[in-house]
């Protein structure tokens, strides 16, 4: 079993880690909804209560994703069903020409007005994961609820293992979180991780939210892209030279 998962007791209880939207991969085996149990000899996540999950992932107020109407006064219908009016007020405050989509600058904006300022590389990252197939360089209601409802999962599991409640996650509550999901990371990895966020001043490394958010969708997106040529999860693949740097690169340079 490769080290990047493992198999857990399923009396276990364990988030798995939330779903990217179904744009990012075309395999329908992999279009897995958010809160699904895995096999347990996969390696790549837990089977866990369902409906223990569903009650520890509701996203909290400034993610909200309630029972509202997705009505609004200026008319935005691209919304899903049942998307909460905060989401929908969320969108239309930043979308200032009226387009009906909004780019990086103006979702940086979205996502820091009622939280917490996101980084820019963050933000792309986002956008290359939730992209509109109709415009790479912004992106529409659907794609926006989606996010904010991922971004609201999240929270949740940053907020369970901020164990300290310090506002920021250290390299040992990353490392819990991630095998808390199911992804048994290499002490080596991680280090490589943490690496990305260290400003020089030697200080303890530290992941505000946005940082977190960005590690995990890059672990999970990489595992994702894995799991396609591992069919039979066994945690090994083969690429080729092209299949790898399509694979990776994307990652690396989408949002520099």
């Amino acid at each position: 079993m490769s080290s990047y998962g493992r198999s857990y007791s399923s009396e276990s209880y364990a988030p798995s880690a939330p779903s990217l939207p179904e744009s990012y991969s075309q395999q329908e085996d992999d279009r897995r909804s958010y809160g699904s149990s895995r096999p347990q000899s996969s390696g790549y996540g837990v089977h866990q209560n369902h409906q223990q999950q569903q009650q520890y992932h509701q996203p909290p107020p400034a993610y909200g994703q309630g029972q509202g109407q997705s009505s609004s006064p200026t008319g935005y219908s691209g919304f899903p069903p049942g998307t909460h009016p905060d989401v929908i007020r969320s969108f239309e405050m930043v979308d200032v020409d009226r387009s009906g989509y909004i780019d990086e600058k103006e979702l940086q904006r979205a996502l820091s007005s009622g939280y917490q300022r996101f980084n820019l590389r963050t933000i792309r990252l986002l956008m290359f994961l939730f992209k509109n197939p109709h415009d790479a360089l912004r992106i529409g209601p659907k794609e926006f609820a989606a996010l904010w409802s991922c971004l609201g999962q999240w929270r949740a599991i940053y907020d369970r293992y901020d164990r300290d409640r310090s506002g920021k996650i250290d390299l040992f509550e990353l490392r819990d979180a991630l095998y808390g999901l199911g992804y048994a990371v290499p002490p080596s990895v991680l280090k490589i991780l943490m690496s990305k966020y260290d400003d020089g001043s030697g200080r303890k490394i530290e992941l505000g939210f946005d940082s977190f958010v960005e590690c995990g969708l890059i672990l999970k997106g990489l595992t994702e892209k894995f799991k396609e040529k591992d069919k039979r999860y066994v945690g090994q693949a083969t690429f080729n030279y092209d299949e790898f740097m399509s694979t990776v690169l994307p990652f690396l340079v989408a949002y520099d």
